[in-house]
């Protein structure tokens, strides 16, 4: 790949462990990899490629923990429905995917990341009617050129079984474990500054059975990979788990080996102070998702409490359709202002002044820390520690947005806060391992107008339950 120099930001956030803020940056890198980062005059005059970002806040590769990319297909239906009734509505029209699908969906939603300053994704596919393949999600990654977590989901445990989703989009629990098995041997690589790695997902506790549970959790530590569900979303699955199970939802998942640094849990909003201490102990993560959550109703999940009991937090936009945006850092500007609305927790008092006084408020998140969700807290909840910060070798990924904007005017004096109080922005320049992939706020590893033009097709078939 050769050398790329970067030079002359206005700032660039390091998100190192001294959390770094250089005026007039940059970074010099050799392949794929981070070799210097300091100001411009410290760092080598010439490369193969450089870029002169002036005027450009340059920050870390955001990561994107949770995702359901196939859903950028059906966004905007069963508008004011809560999780359950939502996703009574969407699995008919989900049982129409087709691997074709899959493919589209994922480089469209791949592409919508990017420019948001996205570099790392993890995406949860947990539905596999017709001929649907994890193996054309990872096509998609590979040829847009964005490092990958693909999690193989499933559903196994359908009406007939007291389950949530109708019998004809589950998978039998058997073939489920042999294509996890075949996926990881194909596709998974455990080296640092890996492009490509596999996790295991069963869907959810209303979806599939204890047993599928835990033999997934036993093949995923027989490979070393990580594990990935939804749990304790809603309060009716609260109520599920308690009927079928006799457990409150974290309980439940850690009766099947659920917890660990090896595990990471997506929402996690109705959470008891115990559990909360339990995922702190042992190193289990969240992926915390505050679109989705507001869109259904779920409620306002303990993000403050969390760091607070070291459980380490990422960011997710979550599925297409129960977001309707793939927009990373708008997901960094509602996390930190939900959590100004949230309730004090267990172990938080009300601040002199009440809610609105948030100077030295322990309760609130600022945005230098919801950033850090976005950076550090996502590289953290996938299990990575070669992505989330700029430091010699660390892996050449990052994101730089030009200020001259007018939705900036004003905030020049702090631009890395304008970054999350702001208009989410479009990004300008992103580059992943090394290689630019976002230029003049232009996907350059793809053409999108043709693959909008069938995307819109693939998802007017689904919708009406026609052919495409």
């Amino acid at each position: 790949m050769g050398t790329l120099l970067v030079k002359n930001t206005a700032v660039l956030v390091t998100m190192d462990e001294a959390r770094q803020e250089i005026k007039g940056g940059g970074l010099f890198i050799r392949d794929n990899i981070i070799e210097q980062v300091g100001p411009t005059d410290t760092l080598p005059a010439t490369a193969d490629v450089v870029l002169d970002l002036r005027d450009h806040v340059l920050l870390p590769g955001l990561v994107n923990t949770h995702h359901h990319m196939y859903q950028s297909l059906t966004r905007v239906l069963a508008q004011d429905a809560p999780l359950f009734a939502w996703l009574k509505t969407l699995y008919p029209i989900w049982a129409n995917l087709t691997d074709e699908g899959v493919y589209i969906s994922t480089l469209i939603a791949l592409a919508e990341l990017l420019l948001s300053g996205c570099t790392t994704s993890s995406d949860h596919l947990y539905i596999f009617p017709n001929d649907c393949t994890l193996d054309s999600q990872i096509q998609a990654a590979q040829e847009i050129g964005m490092r990958f977590h693909a999690a193989r989901g499933a559903m196994s445990l359908g009406e007939s079984q007291g389950g949530l989703p109708p019998d004809r989009v589950c998978e039998n629990e058997a073939h489920i474990l042999k294509d996890s098995q075949r996926l990881i041997e194909t596709y998974h690589d455990h080296g640092r500054h890996a492009m490509t790695r596999l996790v295991l997902a069963p869907c959810s506790p209303f979806s599939v059975t204890p047993d599928l549970m835990r033999e997934t959790a036993a093949l995923a530590r027989v490979y070393g990979v990580r594990l990935h569900t939804h749990l304790a979303e809603t309060l009716a699955e609260e109520t599920f788990c308690q009927q079928t199970f006799g457990l409150r939802p974290v309980p439940y998942a850690a009766s099947l080996g659920w917890t660990g640094t090896d595990v990471w849990h997506a929402h996690c909003v109705h959470m008891s102070p115990p559990e909360i201490t339990l995922f702190g102990h042992t190193g289990t993560a969240v992926a915390h998702c505050p679109s989705s959550n507001m869109r259904l109703g779920s409620g306002i999940a303990p993000v403050v409490a969390w760091r607070a009991s070291g459980v380490p937090v990422g960011l997710g936009v979550d599925g297409s359709a129960s977001n309707d945006s793939g927009h990373l850092l708008a997901e960094v500007r509602q996390a930190m202002l939900l959590q100004r609305i949230a309730p004090p927790t267990h172990d938080q008092s009300e601040p002199p002044g009440g809610r609105s006084s948030f100077a030295g408020d322990p309760t609130v998140l600022s945005a230098r820390q919801a950033l850090e969700l976005a950076t550090r807290g996502g590289a953290a909840a996938l299990g990575r520690d070669d992505i989330g910060c700029l430091a010699p070798g660390m892996s050449a990924d990052f994101m730089a947005v030009n200020m001259n904007q007018v939705a900036f005017a004003g905030a020049g004096h702090d631009p890395v806060a304008a970054l999350v109080f702001c208009p989410p922005a479009r990004v300008d320049v992103v580059v992943v391992n090394g290689k630019v992939v976002v230029q003049d706020g232009r996907v350059t590893t793809m053409d999108l107008p043709p693959l909008l033009e069938r995307h819109r097709r693939l998802s007017t078939a689904m919708i009406r339950h026609e052919p495409a």
